[in-house]
């Protein structure tokens, strides 16, 4: 019997679809994977199973919290309630006891589950860490929590240098992410059990995307993605993420427009599944891509503050050059067209990379988390992004940095425009995809990556590998960390 693996994804779309697809990856390989989730969020990720038969993926289950929303996207509130992460603690009995019952050779969770790591020892097994991020993220956190760069700046919008980074990179103290003074209580829970009870990490992303990152990244420390190229077919990227939901027709219909247009002249616009825009602000995107004067294909949240598009969208705008989707789309798919020639993302990890693994240049409009960290990879290192000029990381709409719709035209003007520097960021942005499709195939950095995590587990599991006290703890970025 090869390696049994236990996923334990964090309850965010943006966390559960790469966890289903690393799954996927490594049921490939023949590993014997088991995705744990709630009941409501098990029906987001069986379509993903549906799509790819030939994998023998196991779905199980845990009861929630009565009363309390199984998903980040339906909170009723902004970030994580008290309640939310009382929830996400009372899933630890009940795994524990899937534990018991399946025993498996290793837990893959989610770092915001610090209490795997209590479990994992307990069970004599290795917890590894998935990350929802990539290595620059963890680079530039480390370098402002040792040097302190924001400390000494004037004002939240002067920018500041991070030291210690192979390119020069520079945030405001309004971009940064919070939890970074030590007050965040689950951050420093998801610290301790990291340093003390984790075995390894493994993370979406690929060693030549982020090179000067990556390299600083200790030997317990496996980079397999995009773990999305795991989707090579049409169906598989149509139900990625939980499916349509009943809107299979429109989907069709966006194909079949994208089908209409020429070669690289469409933008695709969306910010994620928890990307949420006062009226007026929508009313300015929707303003900016009217004047733009180029077809777009625009994906907009459900959500009850947006049934009233008279109050932000122009009288006959979806008439025009635009096609509008409300509520979720197929991103991968459309990503991948030929038509599609550009990206305006929130910046959410999941979406850079799927963008950078399409070849296409990106419109970037981080707005909270660690999204103003990846714009800044996409814009200065990797020179693929434009930034339409957000400045505030908030979760609070009303917080936010209140975009023009100039900005909005004049920064899609920019990727989908002529000109050699429009010309030379498309050509980068062709690199990065052909980087990622290599990774990924036999011999690839990211192949090898998976290749060398599964020997590991087969060695720990045929007793090669000893779980001393110091491997349980492992040496996964130690030094990012103190």
């Amino acid at each position: 019997m090869d390696v049994h693996i236990f996923f334990l994804p964090f309850l965010a779309p943006g966390h559960m679809i790469p966890m289903t697809d690393l799954a996927k990856l490594l049921a490939g390989r023949g590993v014997k994977a088991t995705i744990v989730t709630t009941t409501a969020n098990a029906s987001q990720v069986q379509p993903a199973l549906d799509g790819s038969p030939h994998l023998d993926v196991t779905l199980l289950t845990l009861p929630f919290l009565p009363s309390v929303p199984e998903n980040v996207t339906s909170l009723p509130t902004p970030g994580l309630t008290p309640e939310f992460i009382a929830g996400l603690n009372s899933l630890k009995s009940s795994f524990e006891r899937l534990l018991v019952e399946h025993r498996p050779d290793c837990i893959i969770s989610d770092v915001f589950y610090p209490w795997t790591g209590d479990l994992a020892a307990e069970h004599g097994i290795p917890r590894i860490a998935f990350h929802g991020t990539g290595s620059f993220v963890l680079s530039v956190g480390a370098a402002i929590r040792r040097f302190k760069p924001h400390e000494i700046a004037s004002a939240d919008d002067e920018p500041f240098l991070l030291p210690g980074l192979p390119h020069r990179v520079e945030l405001c103290r309004s971009q940064l992410m919070g939890g970074m003074d030590g007050s965040d209580e689950l951050m420093n829970q998801i610290t301790e059990s990291y340093m003390k009870k984790t075995y390894g990490d493994v993370m979406n992303t690929f060693h030549e995307m982020e090179p000067g990152y990556a390299d600083q990244l200790s030997k317990k420390t496996w980079l397999v993605g995009p773990v999305s190229l795991c989707n090579r077919d049409a169906t598989e990227r149509a139900v990625r993420g939980g499916g349509g939901g009943g809107q299979e027709n429109e989907f069709d219909r966006c194909l079949d427009w994208l089908d209409s247009k020429s070669a690289g002249s469409v933008l695709y616009a969306c910010f994620g599944s928890l990307g949420q825009f006062s009226s007026s602000q929508l009313g300015e995107i929707a303003g900016g891509l009217n004047c733009s004067v180029r077809p777009f294909v625009w994906v907009v949240r459900n959500n009850a503050g947006y049934d009233d598009t008279s109050e932000w969208m122009p009288e006959g705008f979806e008439e025009e050059e635009g096609l509008v989707i409300r509520g979720w789309a197929p991103q991968m798919l459309i990503l991948s067209h030929p038509a599609v020639g550009g990206f305006m993302t929130q910046c959410g990890w999941n979406s850079c990379m799927e963008g950078a693994s399409a070849g296409v240049p990106m419109v970037t409009w981080p707005l909270f988390a660690e999204q103003f960290y990846n714009e800044r990879l996409l814009v200065d290192v990797l020179g693929i992004g434009v930034a339409v000029g957000s400045k505030v990381c908030s979760n609070v709409v009303e917080e936010r940095t209140f975009v023009s719709r100039e900005q909005v035209r004049k920064a899609v003007e920019e990727v989908m425009g002529g000109g050699e520097e429009a010309d030379e960021r498309r050509k980068r942005a062709r690199e990065v995809a052909e980087m990622a499709r290599r990774a990924v195939e036999e011999g690839g950095s990211s192949y090898n990556g998976l290749s060398c995590l599964i020997q590991e587990l087969r060695d720990i599991k045929a007793g090669d590998a000893a779980l001393s006290e110091n491997v349980v703890t492992g040496l996964s970025q130690r030094e990012l960390i103190e």
